[in-house]
């Protein structure tokens, strides 16, 4: 899962500034997102840049190289503070490691954003753009608990719990189903990486250990792609509930094909255009809403339950990581 360039100050390739391009006149702003290897990165990563653009505003990127890489990203911020951007997107790659250089960067009249996580404590950046992790679990807990067979032994397969996403959708996901993790409901946990390998290698030792297994919750869906690919050698297809999160084109086609029953769709196009709305404040000196703005959930299944609101995949692959 390596960084897609180094994190040289001439840029990122074509579409990052020069090093000199902070000083150079105008408006520049720094992106700083996690490992362009998942989608859902690239994607947040280019809608940023193009509503920076659509502004005439020059743009520095950087990125992550694997999961968790903060100390890239320290590094990507100093650059920028010493360009003088004017703004920093930034996708934080732990809640506590750059509370430091996000200080330096604001005590020089930088306004900072966090897209799709946020820092602890949460005013540590001016403003935060993400998904309620915490809500979006609850939706497919309350839908894996109306559509789960009568006897259900769940599997939970999780991202490092430490990340605010991931322990979001993890509580939210008990919250919804009415359960903590030391219910006997609850027949095991894995941690995986977040990728189709790691689900379907989790997937196959808990259905070794806990060959009941029924209803699977993921924590995205190159996870829940992986388990299901697990569950189907098993001869399990069709008998297991699986939920997760994420949104993407190739995870609504999977709820099309009945390999995941529900997922959350997530808005990250959204969450990059806000944050860029609440950037042109810098001229005028306006700092935008404190806190947290949801940039929105909807729940995709093709099995609606009766209460919950919900579209098709359908609607999910017409609207897959666009607006909402």
């Amino acid at each position: 899962m390596a960084g897609t360039c180094a994190l040289a100050l001439a840029g990122c390739g074509s579409n990052s500034t020069s090093a000199s391009a902070g000083t150079s006149g105008g408006v520049t702003i720094g992106i700083v997102e996690l490992n362009l290897s998942n989608p859902f990165f690239g994607t947040l990563e280019k809608a940023t840049e193009s509503a920076a653009k659509a502004k005439g505003w020059k743009v520095m990127k950087a990125e992550a190289k694997v999961p968790g890489d903060s100390a890239t990203q320290v590094t990507a911020i100093e650059n920028m503070i010493a360009n003088h951007v004017k703004a920093i997107v930034v996708d934080p790659a732990n809640s506590t490691a750059l509370n430091g250089v996000v200080k330096q960067a604001r005590d020089k009249g930088i306004l900072v954003m966090t897209v799709n996580s946020s820092l602890s404590p949460l005013n540590t950046a001016d403003a935060t753009y993400a998904t309620d992790n915490l809500a979006a679990g609850k939706l497919i807990g309350q839908w894996a608990k109306a559509s789960a067979p009568s006897n259900p032994h769940i599997a939970m397969l999780d991202f490092d719990l430490s990340d605010g996403p991931a322990s979001g959708r993890h509580n939210g996901f008990l919250s919804g189903y009415g359960i903590d993790v030391k219910s006997p409901l609850v027949a095991g946990t894995a941690l995986t990486q977040g990728t189709i390998d790691t689900g379907q290698s989790a997937m196959e030792n808990l259905l070794s250990a806990h060959p009941d297994i029924n209803v699977v919750y993921t924590i995205n869906e190159p996870t829940a792609h992986g388990a299901y690919t697990a569950i189907k050698n098993k001869g399990l297809a069709g008998k297991t509930v699986m939920v997760s999160v994420d949104g993407a084109c190739t995870g609504v086609e999977d709820v099309k094909n009945g390999a995941i029953g529900a997922t959350a769709m997530q808005f990250p196009s959204k969450m990059g255009q806000m944050a860029v709305t609440a950037a042109a404040y810098i001229k005028d000196g306006t700092k935008p809403k404190a806190g947290l703005t949801d940039s929105g959930t909807v729940l995709i299944t093709d099995k609606p339950v009766p209460g919950l609101a919900s579209q098709t995949s359908a609607w999910g692959l017409a609207h897959c990581w666009g607006p909402k």
